[in-house]
């Protein structure tokens, strides 16, 4: 029977330690397996990935053309609709929500309901996107969608009370240059 005081690594997964550098006959000695020289036998000597000794390397010497969209891809937090089944009956499911829940973590652009599973109850969902399965599934058990309007909620503006405005004071008016004396006309 396996104990704490008898329990040993399996043979052959823990191997004997190379010992360098411990004279000719130890079969690892003089150059300790580095070959003679140079700047991979030195100690911190190792070049990194795409390095050809100074030579302007390929990933520089080719063109880059193309455009890449990645930098403008939004990205959508998925959400399923089994996953919504969690929440009572008529609960009015937005980010907040299900950022509480834990059904939605970190940063993203907006969220997306997709239609995997069955919705056993109305909710009121509120989403940035639906796909066509899950706005079927959800408006079919008594439920509502409604799209979120980002740019209204980033145009949001905030009204001022007339007691807290204060007063602007008008800029004064400038003062007039004088005028140019004529010119003399010559006769």
């Amino acid at each position: 029977m396996v104990r704490l005081h008898n329990l040993r690594p399996r043979p052959g997964s823990r191997h004997r330690v190379k010992r360098l550098g411990c004279g000719e006959s130890s079969g690892h000695g003089k150059t300790s397996g580095k070959g003679s020289k140079g700047q991979k036998a030195r100690s911190g000597g190792s070049i990194r990935l795409g390095f050809e000794g100074g030579q302007m390397p390929l990933i520089r010497r080719l063109p880059k053309r193309g455009f890449n969209n990645a930098a403008f891809h939004k990205h959508y937090a998925v959400v399923n609709l089994s996953d919504l089944n969690t929440f009572e009956a008529g609960t009015e499911v937005d980010e907040q929500l299900l950022r509480q829940s834990n059904l939605v973590r970190g940063h993203f652009d907006g969220i997306k309901i997709l239609g995997e599973g069955e919705l056993k109850h109305g909710l009121k969902v509120q989403a940035d996107k639906f796909s066509t399965a899950a706005r079927e599934k959800i408006e079919k058990a008594g439920g509502t969608v409604t799209l979120r309007d980002r740019r209204k909620s980033e145009k949001t503006e905030t009204v001022v009370a007339p007691s807290e405005t204060k007063a602007v004071a008008t800029p004064k008016p400038r003062a007039k240059k004088k005028a140019s004396s004529p010119r003399k006309k010559r006769e």
